[in-house]
């Protein structure tokens, strides 16, 4: 799941909280990229699926409650969800 939104009045603490972070890994707790300003970011984060039937609703909303967590004022502009069960892999040297 990747979010992408500003932040909405950031604390110093909370800007030196997400300048501090390093990691732009897909975890659960979601990680932040961010701009030279630190006025635009990236969240991103894995959710996994509880169920087979859980959709893009139930990913977003478990995505947004992870980057609520982190506790920064923020405003969403766009979502994105790549569901990994959807995903083919191809293997070099296997005939299809």
């Amino acid at each position: 799941m990747t979010i992408r939104g500003k932040f909405d009045g950031l604390s110093e603490a909370g800007r030196a909280a997400v300048l501090a972070a390093t990691d732009t890994a897909f975890t659960e707790t979601g990680t932040f990229t961010h701009d030279g300003t630190v006025s635009a970011f990236t969240f991103r984060c894995q959710v996994p699926a509880e169920r087979d039937d859980d959709g893009e609703r139930e990913a977003t909303q478990r995505a947004l409650a992870a980057l609520d967590a982190h506790g920064h004022p923020y405003q969403v502009l766009r979502t994105a969800v790549t569901d990994m069960r959807q995903i083919k892999i191809r293997r070099k040297g296997r005939k299809p």
